[in-house]
Formats: C-alpha cells, sequence, structure tokens
C-alpha cells in the first residue's frame, strides 16, 4: 500500500460543486451537474465508503429520485441478494408486503433494517403510484448473507415444482445446505465454520449436485418456458447460477483464499446487473466503493481482485458511469468482527490521513459537495493524481480516483443511520439481541 507524506494539495473552489441538503425531499436543482456527468450512461452507480451510514442512504435516495424524474431511470439495483429482492420489487410494485417484513427479508444482509432504507422503498412504491413508468427493485449480490444457499436453492425448488414437477432434486445437496445455512449476517462466521467442518465428500457432492441441477435447467429450457413463462424461468436459473457462484465463494474461504471468493462474487454482481439491464433503459446501481470503482480492489492482506466495476466498464465502456464517495468524520462501520457481533456496530471515524483522497476531498470544502472528474482545471487534475489511497471505512486502499471514477461526492460528517422498529421486529432473533445492545450504549 502506498502512503503520500507529500504536502497536501488543495482543489481549487471550481472544482467544488456545493450540495444544499441530503434531504431527498428537497428541491433538486444543485444536482444538475449530473446531468453533463450522467449524459445517456445506462448504468449509473453511487458508492459508499462503508455500509450503514444515514448520509449515504440518504444521498442515494436524493439521486435515485433526481435520476428517476429527470432522466427517466427505471430500475434501483442495489447490494442485497438477488433472490431476495424479488420481495422488495413486489412491494414498491404495489404488492401488500408487510414493509418490516420486507426490509428484514427483502434486503439482505441487514442493509434494509434502517429508517433510511424504508424511506426510498416507500418512495420508490409511491412514484410507482402514478408513474406511467414504474422503478423496479433488484438485488445483485449472492444472497443468503453471502454464505447460504437456502434461500437461492429453494427459490429454484420453488420453481421446478411448477416446472418439472416429476423431478425431485437430491436430498443431500439441500442437507449439505442446510448444514451451514445463516439465518442473517450474525451468524456467518458459525456458517462458515460449519461448511469447514464438513468431509470434503459432502463439499464436493454439494458442488457436483448443483452442477447437476445447472445443466438440467439449462438443457431443459424449452419444456420449462412452455410451462411456466421465460421471466419465471430467467429468474430461477439467475437464482441459481448465483447458487453456484456462492458454493464457489465458500469453498474458497474454507482454504483461505480471499481473493478469488472476492473475484467470483463480484463478477456475479456484475452478470446480475446486466440481467437487469436486459429487463430495464437505465439503471441505478448502489454498492459499495469497493465493488464498484474502475480499478482493482483490495482487502488487508489480500491480492487486488477485479471487482464488479471493472467487468461492468469492459462491457458497457461509456453506458458505464461511477459516482463514488469520501467521508470526513463520525461515526462508521466497526470493522472489528469480534466487536461488530457483540453489538458494538460503529466506531469513530477520525479525519482522514493526509494525502488520501478523502483528505483532498475534506480540505476543499466544509459541507457535502461533489467534484465532476471529468471536467477539472489542469491544476485540479494534477491534485487527483497526486492521490494514490482512499479511506474505506477505517482502512486504507490503493486507488487512482480519475480511473476508478468519474465524480465523486464528499460527506463531511457520517452518522450512523436509524434502526427501523417494524423492521428489527420482523429479523431474527440473533439479529434484534446485539441491535439493543446498540442502541442502550
Amino acid at each position: 500500500m502506498v502512503t503520500n507524506t507529500r504536502t497536501p494539495i488543495r482543489l481549487s473552489d471550481a472544482a467544488v460543486i456545493p450540495l444544499r441538503t441530503l434531504d431527498p425531499a428537497e428541491p433538486l436543482d444543485d444536482l444538475e451537474w449530473l446531468d453533463e456527468v450522467v449524459g445517456e450512461a445506462r448504468v449509473v452507480a453511487i458508492g459508499e465508503s462503508a455500509h450503514y451510514n444515514a448520509e449515504t442512504y440518504l444521498l442515494r435516495h436524493r439521486l435515485l429520485r433526481y435520476l428517476v424524474e429527470r432522466h427517466g431511470f427505471d430500475a434501483y439495483a442495489m447490494e442485497t441478494g438477488f433472490t431476495e429482492g424479488g420481495l422488495t420489487d413486489s412491494r414498491v410494485r404495489g404488492g401488500d408486503e408487510r414493509p418490516g417484513h420486507v426490509l428484514a427479508e427483502g434486503i439482505t444482509s441487514l442493509m434494509g433494517l434502517w429508517t433510511q432504507m424504508r424511506a426510498q422503498v416507500q418512495w420508490i412504491r409511491d412514484h410507482n403510484r402514478v408513474a406511467a413508468r414504474p422503478v423496479g427493485f433488484h438485488g445483485v449480490d449472492l444472497g443468503g448473507g453471502n454464505v447460504s444457499l437456502l434461500p437461492g436453492l429453494d427459490a429454484v425448488t420453488a420453481y421446478l415444482a411448477q416446472a418439472d414437477p416429476e423431478f425431485t432434486i437430491d436430498p443431500g445437496v439441500r442437507e449439505a445446505a442446510v448444514a451451514f445455512a445463516a439465518p442473517s449476517a450474525f451468524s456467518a462466521p458459525a456458517a462458515f465454520a460449519a461448511y469447514a467442518g464438513l468431509a470434503p465428500s459432502a463439499r464436493d457432492a454439494l458442488t457436483a449436485g448443483l452442477a447437476e441441477l445447472a445443466a438440467r435447467m439449462a438443457g431443459r429450457r424449452l419444456d420449462y418456458v412452455a410451462r411456466t413463462s421465460v421471466e419465471a424461468y430467467e429468474r430461477a436459473l439467475r437464482s441459481l447460477h448465483l447458487v453456484t457462484v456462492l458454493d464457489t465463494v465458500v469453498r474458497a474461504i474454507a482454504r483461505g483464499d480471499q481473493q478469488t471468493a472476492m473475484s467470483n462474487r463480484d463478477a456475479g454482481i456484475a452478470d446480475t446487473v446486466e440481467w437487469v439491464l436486459g429487463r430495464h433503459d437505465r439503471i441505478v446501481l448502489a454498492a459499495h466503493n469497493g465493488h464498484i470503482q474502475r480499478w482493482p480492489g483490495t482487502l488487508p492482506g489480500m491480492p487486488p481482485m477485479t471487482p464488479a466495476g471493472l467487468h461492468l466498464a469492459d462491457r458497457l465502456g461509456e453506458d458505464y458511469v461511477v459516482i463514488g464517495t469520501t467521508t470526513g468524520t463520525g461515526r462508521t462501520l466497526n470493522d472489528n468482527p469480534e466487536q461488530f457481533y457483540a453489538g458494538t456496530l460503529f466506531t469513530d471515524l477520525g479525519a482522514p490521513r493526509p494525502g488520501s483522497l478523502d483528505a483532498l476531498m475534506a480540505d476543499a470544502h466544509d459541507g457535502p459537495f461533489a467534484a465532476d472528474l471529468r471536467r477539472l482545471s489542469p491544476a485540479d487534475t494534477a491534485a487527483f493524481q497526486a492521490v494514490a489511497e482512499q479511506r474505506m471505512g477505517t482502512f486504507y486502499c490503493d486507488i487512482n480516483p480519475l480511473d476508478a471514477y468519474d465524480a465523486i461526492v464528499h460527506l463531511p460528517r457520517v452518522t450512523a443511520a436509524e434502526p427501523d422498529d417494524d423492521a428489527l421486529a420482523a429479523s431474527p432473533r440473533e439479529v434484534q439481541e446485539p441491535f439493543a445492545r446498540w442502541e442502550r450504549r
């Protein structure tokens, strides 16, 4: 990792596009800079430095509203499970599912358990009530909290009950999946440990069983479509594909190969974004900076990997636009696993390290603001070229901002999002208890 210790370079005032507010309900005239950034792109990705910050949820909600109302975007794709996302899509299209249940089960990895996310889902639903062109909701991640195969596998099983009622999936496949199922992100460590405890023959049998199931689905496409529909078949096939990817991810983690795990996951995310793009004209994609950036991704102690953003840039070219985020101070997701799982969900976020991208942005302006990296002066371009690292949560990773992003939004102070009582009430006890401990602090 490169540490920049040179004298800090400041951005000029011309590079700073102040944002008047993050309130999604306020007038949108301060976002007109997006018109040039977005252009005719079909996928606009909006990043975050860490999950569960209130300001990030508000920013995405506000930018989504602008892109829907001013540019006709018709899908919101999010770093959450693909299979589970169907529940949220039904809700925003007028379904009568209970909001708390949707937030707890239709948005994975604890992403839905916050009032700010509830407000965004409700806005899409309200918009769709009167819109000639509804906005769809899609998860693009592997599902099951990126450890459990059951949500996707059960969806495929339910589909096959209609498409191929005489066929029965090998019971051993589901038995193996049950052995390391995870009701939530809080049981992920136990799930990985349970998988590690499976005999190698059981792991191999699971992988082989999933491969046979995928081959059967592909080989009987015309029969299955005739009995159901093209959309039902394609959705089930995508769920199964992500189950098989997740199986490779869990296998890689079990042998200590984090690079392969992350690479396979991000390729799956990119594939699913393309799947969504086949059904919509223009997509807003919400995911961590590390997934959407056009730059190799790193985690502490891990060699660089290819994130979804590089895949999408390769496939879509100028149709893919990336808006990254940086942060100043406040509170951020606690990356200490023991503390997080014990209920200390957030930790203090100090001022960014001098020479980092976050420090360059923080020194430029006191409030939230954007910088359009494609329309900088030579001096401001040089300032960004001098940057070699960015903060993600509390750790720093290598970055070339001019390659990675088209624009950056700086959030000078970030705070914990507000837990949603209904969503928590609909969540497993293993989620409720650490949240209760955190709220008592």
